[in-house]
């Protein structure tokens, strides 16, 4: 658990980050291209398959993400550009649980150094490979764009997780989810 001044924090920063991003459902520019930018599942952005190194750019692109359909684009006032994503557009790499009354919060950090809390808005879903059931879990960070929960976030949410008849669940903001099928 996290102590109540940094619990405050984390809430702050997660409504922060939500509430600061650009309109790009409002931007209709003319201008529409391809553009040889591709985020790998690691979460890694290239361009032209070159590593984008400089984190500050990563984290301004992804300010103006936006998904339609089954492709993603950025976006600003004057052009749309179409980019590549192997999976999803971000990670959730670290997972903090917050005591909240009776209740907990699951605040995630993603890979652009933005926060999410896990609820009724950003739900958590759990799919599974056909072929090896290998499990790949997803909370919605906004709109129709997902971040891939990593592995040890995952292991986190897991450990904590609580078995209610044959599934194993987590909770926070009031919401439960599942993890995934008990053996």
């Amino acid at each position: 658990m996290t102590a109540p001044d940094d619990l405050l924090a984390l809430l702050e920063k997660a409504a922060e980050d939500e509430s600061g991003l650009p309109p790009v459902h409002q931007w209709k520019p003319e201008h529409e291209a391809d553009v040889a930018i591709r985020i790998a599942r690691d979460g890694r952005w290239y361009y032209q398959d070159s590593l984008i190194e400089r984190q500050r750019m990563v984290n301004l692109f992804s300010t103006i993400l936006l998904r339609e359909g089954k492709d993603y684009f950025l976006v600003t006032p004057v052009e749309k550009l179409r980019i590549q994503v192997d999976d999803a557009p971000f990670v959730a790499v670290e997972v903090e649980k917050v005591a909240d009354g009776d209740d907990q919060k699951l605040v995630f950090r993603t890979n652009v150094d933005t926060h999410v809390v896990a609820g009724p808005r950003h739900p958590i879903r759990v799919t599974h490979d056909a072929s090896s059931g290998e499990p790949s879990p997803y909370l919605l960070v906004r709109d129709n764009l997902q971040a891939l929960i990593s592995r040890t976030a995952f292991y986190q949410l897991v450990d904590w997780g609580e078995a209610q008849g044959d599934h194993l669940m987590i909770r926070s903001e009031g919401t439960a989810f599942e993890l995934g099928k008990l053996s």
